[in-house]
Formats: structure tokens, sequence, C-alpha cells
């Protein structure tokens, strides 16, 4: 049975369908295959649905309305986002939420998120009254609860936490980025203030289940389930976390989601230290020791230095390399710009050999 979690006075499945990531077809939402999907999820007691606006460049809110509008409303909890970019008035924040409301086919959200919270949205939030507007909204029945997704840092986190009495919040947390973002400093904060917390990204986009071999069999050494088992129930072993998602793309991705959370049971001290031995061998997988203090910059030359092993430590630890190459084309100032003055090397505090890991970068991306 699927276990559940109280999350602002609802029992809410420990498993949440992330809407972001629907297998497609033609650009589109395949939707057959993603009918199947949230289906099976459902008959198996997962009752938490996280889409957003611009989810599927704006279809993800539309084909989740259509299919959650056969159901029970009261059998499960709907979540969506107000798209702060998109946002510069209260007016606009008005007709986007009523714009979704009619997406979604329902009178109300439950579970209502201010989307990717920063410093400066933060700030636009107050300039523009949206708590006391949303909050409103609240009282008049149309939202549940509300609450925020984060992408900042954590000095920016507890000041949005400090705040207002938040209903809950949506945060980055896996076994690799506990100091990132939020954080576990940020969860622990929630703890203290009451706010519930909800996790995503636990599998890190993929990259927790694209380790090498080598360190993928840690967890084979231990047992049967799948690097996705193993990261997910890492999070969920922190039961201030009250629902995890998981951005499924795939039906074997939602019957191993599934089974996972199946009468989930918190990790022991020696499958907490087996993650741990894990997220050792990916850190120690790193392709240098750059830490991007940027004592090396700036390049004559023009390289973006810390840039280019960002992307090289990114690709030695996950072993992604479409990802790597992706964002190795998007940098400005490549590795192949280095003129080999060694200007950089006296600088780090590091004392990498930056000229000829910069060569390999040129090497590994011209491949």
């Amino acid at each position: 049975m699927m276990t559940k979690r109280d999350m602002c006075s609802d029992k809410v499945s420990l498993l949440g369908f992330g809407c972001m990531r629907f297998p497609v077809k033609d650009s589109k939402i395949d939707r057959p295959r993603a009918e199947q999907m949230l289906s099976y999820a459902y008959e198996h007691g997962v009752n938490y649905f996280d889409t957003a606006y611009p989810y599927h460049d704006g279809e993800s809110e539309e084909f989740v309305g259509e299919f959650l509008s056969r159901l029970p409303r009261d059998s499960y909890y709907l979540a969506t986002k107000l798209p702060m970019w998109a946002v510069d008035s209260r007016e606009k924040a008005v007709e986007i939420f009523e714009e979704q409301l009619k997406k979604l086919k329902t009178d109300h959200v439950d579970f209502y998120l201010f989307h990717a919270l920063s410093r400066d949205r933060f700030e636009l939030i107050k300039k523009l009254g949206l708590y006391e507007l949303f909050d409103e909204m609240k009282k008049q029945g149309r939202i549940r609860h509300l609450g925020f997704s984060f992408h900042d840092s954590y000095e920016v986190f507890e000041d949005i936490i400090n705040y207002r009495d938040w209903d809950f919040c949506q945060v980055q947390f896996n076994y690799m980025d506990t100091e990132y973002q939020a954080g576990l400093k940020g969860i622990k904060l929630c703890e203290d203030r009451g706010i519930s917390v909800i996790a995503m990204e636990p599998i890190r986009g993929g990259s927790l289940i694209n380790l090498r071999d080598d360190i993928k069999a840690v967890f084979e050494e231990h047992d049967g389930r799948s690097a996705a088992a193993w990261a997910l129930g890492w999070v969920a072993s922190h039961t201030a976390i009250k629902t995890v998602l998981s951005g499924m793309s795939d039906m074997s991705h939602v019957v191993d989601n599934v089974n996972t959370f199946d009468d989930f049971r918190v990790f022991d001290k020696e499958e907490l230290e087996t993650v741990q031995k894990v997220a050792s061998a990916v850190r120690n997988s790193r392709f240098n020791t750059c830490t991007k203090c940027r004592y090396c910059m700036p390049c004559p030359a023009g390289v973006d230095i810390p840039a280019n092993f960002s992307v090289m430590n990114e690709y030695a630890m996950y072993n992604d390399m479409s990802k790597a190459l992706k964002r190795y084309t998007e940098l400005e100032g490549k590795a192949d710009k280095c003129i080999e003055c060694g200007k950089c090397e006296t600088l780090c505090p590091q004392h990498i050999s930056i000229r000829e890991d910069l060569k390999k970068a040129v090497q590994l991306f011209k491949k």
C-alpha cells in the first residue's frame, strides 16, 4: 500500500507525480502513454499531482486537468504554480490563475505555489502584494494551501520562510545536494517552523541513475533495488519531507517508483552508510579540484576557466555527455580560447594544471 504522510492536514502520498517530463511524440505529450502512467500511479495510491504553467509548453496543465476531471475531486490533491517571470501586476496574476483553473477543469487548487522563487521574485511578491492576493483566494476556497518552490541561496530561503506563515514549500533535495540552495539546513528550519516540505529533483534530473557502473555496484552489492529507488528512499528517510516528486517519463519509472514507496520504511544505519559511500565515490570522481573561487580570473584570452571546469566535473561525476555537451556549447569562454600564457596557474590556490586540463576539455568535446 502506498505510504502517506500528513501534509497541511491532508494525507498525501509519499510519491508525488511530477508532470513535467511526460513521454512526448511529435513535440507533444504522448497522451495514450502518459494517461496509462497516470492511471497506474493513481490506482496504486498516488494522490498528489504536480504541474505548472510552463510544463510541456503549457500543455501539461490542460492534459492533467482532463485526466483528473474524470476522477472524484476528493480523491487526489492538485498542485500548480504561478509563473513569477510572467507576472508584472496583480491583474496579471489573477488572469493567469483564472486561466489555470480553466485548463485544469477545477474550481480550486489544493496546493498553489509561487514558482521558482529567488531574491528578485520574492521582492516582486512583496511589491505587488501577491501574498495578500492569494491569501484572499484561500479564504474564498479557491486555493487550499499556499507555498512556493525555491531556487536561490540558503540565506534567501531563510528570509522567505521567516517572512510569513507559509503552508508548505518545495525545494531541490537529493543525496548529492545537501548543501545546495535550501539544503539540509533549510529542511531543518521548516521542520522547526512546522512548515511542510516537498522534495523535487530527488534523482537530480536523472543524474543519479546514470552513475558509472563501478559506483552503481555499491548499491547492487547491498540488494537489488534500482539506483532511483535508493535516491528516492534516501530523500524520503528525512521525515520532514512529506512527498517526493518524481518526474516520470516511462511506465517502468512509475512501476519502480510506486514499488519504492509501497509500505516504505525509513532507511536504517547501514542503508544510510551505503548512500554516503556512493555520494563520496561520486564526489571523488571529479575531473579536478576546482572550487570556482575565481582567483584565476579574468583570463587574458577570455576563457571562463571555472565554468569549463564545472562542466567537466559535472560530466566526470554524473556520466551525462549530452548534458555536458549542451552546457559546453552554451559557454561563451570555451576552453579552446586558451593561449597557454600560464597566468592562471600562478594564481590558483588548488595548484591545478589549468592549461593541461583545458586541453583535455577541448579534446573531450571535439570527440
